[in-house]
């Protein structure tokens, strides 16, 4: 058994059709592409989204879906968790000591009737208070 003696496995592979080559062969004259038209003719490429003339799907369904790429602040009401209020200076660090806060969380936001007077005890400026 050598490589010169391989062979492809049996109707694995067929002959190339050879179309437009006179009326004896079967494929002659139109050359297997039917009678005129459009797809009849060289060059012919129907576009990918083409539903023949019919408004295509895509443009039929609504448009859905929109991702902010602006980072939505996590929201903390003083009011409710009086122990972020109670902290001599706020910063992440300190914040995630008294509540408990996802480390993927980039900007915190103290909301609340009393958050105003948190703004000089703010040491990050990833920390807002409300501005009323």
């Amino acid at each position: 058994m050598g490589i010169e003696n391989l062979t492809p496995a049996e109707g694995s592979t067929a002959s190339r059709k050879r179309v437009g080559r006179g009326q004896g062969s079967g494929t002659g004259k139109t050359a297997a592409r039917g009678q005129k038209g459009q797809k009849s003719r060289t060059g012919y490429k129907r576009k990918r989204n083409f539903e023949g003339g019919q408004q295509p799907l895509a443009k039929r369904l609504p448009k859905i879906g929109f991702t902010s790429r602006v980072i939505k602040p996590y929201v903390i009401n003083v009011e409710k968790i009086t122990a972020v209020a109670e902290l001599q200076e706020i910063t992440m660090e300190s914040i995630r000591s008294v509540h408990k806060v996802a480390l993927s969380v980039a900007k915190v936001k103290l909301v609340g009737a009393n958050a105003k007077e948190l703004a000089s005890k703010i040491k990050d400026e990833n920390i807002t208070t409300t501005g009323k």
